[in-house]
C-alpha cells in the first residue's frame, strides 16, 4: 500500500462493523455539534462536570476495548509487537475520549449551570 486512501478505511470499517458504524459515526457528529454548542452557551467548561464526565470515559475506553474483541479475528493475547500494544492503546483511549466527551455534554444540558 503505496498511497494512503479513506475509502479503503472505509469499506474495512464497513466490513468490520456493518451498520453500526453508521451509527457510530452519527453519534459523533451529533454529539461533537452538541459539546460545542453547550461549551458557546456556557462560555467554558465547568470542571466538577469534567471530573464525573472522564471517570465514566474509563468505562467507554474498556467497552471500546470489547467491542474491538468483538468485531476483529483476533484477541488480547494474540497482540505481540509494541505496533499491537500501540493499537490497543489508541482504541482504549479514544473510547474514553468519546465517551468523556459525549458524558459531559449529555449531563450539561439535562442540568445546565446556574449562574448566580
Amino acid at each position: 500500500m503505496k498511497e494512503l486512501d479513506p475509502l479503503v478505511f472505509l469499506a474495512v470499517f464497513q466490513e468490520m462493523l456493518g451498520p453500526l458504524l453508521w451509527l457510530m459515526l452519527l453519534v459523533i457528529i451529533a454529539g461533537t455539534a452538541a459539546f460545542v454548542a453547550l461549551l458557546a452557551k456556557e462560555k467554558g467548561i465547568n470542571s466538577k462536570r469534567l471530573v464525573r464526565a472522564e471517570l465514566s470515559g474509563l468505562l467507554g475506553g474498556v467497552l471500546a476495548l470489547v467491542l474491538m474483541a468483538k468485531v476483529s479475528s483476533s484477541g488480547f493475547t494474540d497482540a505481540g509487537g509494541p505496533a499491537d500494544w500501540f493499537l490497543i492503546a489508541l482504541v482504549f483511549g479514544l473510547g474514553l475520549i468519546g465517551t468523556a466527551i459525549l458524558v459531559y455534554t449529555v449531563i450539561g444540558w439535562r442540568k445546565p449551570v446556574v449562574n448566580a
